[in-house]
């Protein structure tokens, strides 16, 4: 039985419900759009989708990357949809100038109350690594898209973090704690290599992957640090708790990695996965 728009998605089903409605979040969507997108624009023109396409934004937050699909589709039919009604309001009143083209919505991606078969383009990014059973919301992404059409997914990977170490290594935040943290929520620190295969089980057509890279040459430092800024202040509590170690000894790492990001004889980078792949049109 599917959920209705106003329902909430279970804890279970959002284990970092508590992180994602942090006011921290809207300060790192905002960071990373800025710091992915000039890259990752790019990669929608292998989709060759008409100019009356019809998007699905799953899990859109604060419509960053909603806006901006409309403004490289000006033609576009585009629905986001998030689980948190505090997000949806917020974009609703952001980019109300492009309704009721562009329409924010309430919504499970677990359970989406959007029809099968109706979009062009079916996108969802930032999403995979903070969830259990990502291949459920895949699915239900597959469902939605119209034969012929296109899933892109931005699939995160907490282990393709890499930092210069100092008095302190973040790459033991990255390779212990916070693996630490998401084996206790149940979710995969390493979805964004595994997200390939997923997809390929779908049964989805032409995959490929790329990576758009952050790092202190291709971003400015000072997104690159509000990115990790905005992930010390909403993060620091849930990977204490989950990792046993004291909120003083997590924020100390993510200090380092904004001292060693801002520093400028030191080079910092994230690779960030993002996949395509076609339904079948048969």
């Amino acid at each position: 039985m599917r959920t209705n728009f106003g329902a909430a998605m279970s804890q279970d089903r959002n284990p970092q419900a508590e992180q994602m409605a942090d006011e921290s979040m809207i300060r790192n969507l905002t960071a990373q759009a800025n710091a992915i997108w000039p890259q990752e624009r790019a990669l929608f023109a292998r989709y060759h989708l008409p100019a009356d396409c019809r998007i699905a934004d799953i899990g859109c937050g604060s419509g960053e990357i909603t806006s901006r699909l409309a403004a490289m589709y000006p033609q576009a039919e585009i629905v986001g949809i998030d689980i948190l009604a505090h997000t949806v309001e917020l974009a609703r009143g952001r980019y109300a100038s492009l309704a009721p083209r562009v329409q924010f919505q309430q919504g499970d991606a677990f359970e989406l109350e959007l029809p099968a078969g109706r979009f062009d383009l079916v996108v969802c990014r930032h999403v995979t690594q903070s969830i259990p059973e990502p291949e459920r919301v895949l699915a239900e992404m597959k469902r939605i898209t119209r034969p012929g059409g296109w899933l892109h997914v931005l699939s995160e990977d907490y282990r393709m973090l890499h930092f210069m170490p100092g008095h302190l290594d973040p790459d033991h935040l990255w390779q212990e704690l916070v693996p630490a943290a998401c084996k206790g929520l149940g979710v995969d620190e390493r979805i964004g290599r595994r997200t390939w295969t997923l997809l390929r089980a779908l049964g989805l057509e032409q995959l490929a992957v790329d990576y758009v890279t952050v790092d202190t040459l291709r971003v400015p430092r000072e997104t690159f640090a509000a990115i990790i800024e905005a992930w010390r202040d909403g993060y620091t509590g849930v990977i204490s708790q989950q990792a046993g170690r004291s909120q003083e000894e997590v924020r100390a790492y993510f200090d380092a990695m904004l001292t060693s990001i801002l520093h400028p004889e030191e080079y910092a980078v994230w690779q960030v996965p993002v996949l395509g792949g076609r339904r079948p049109a048969n």
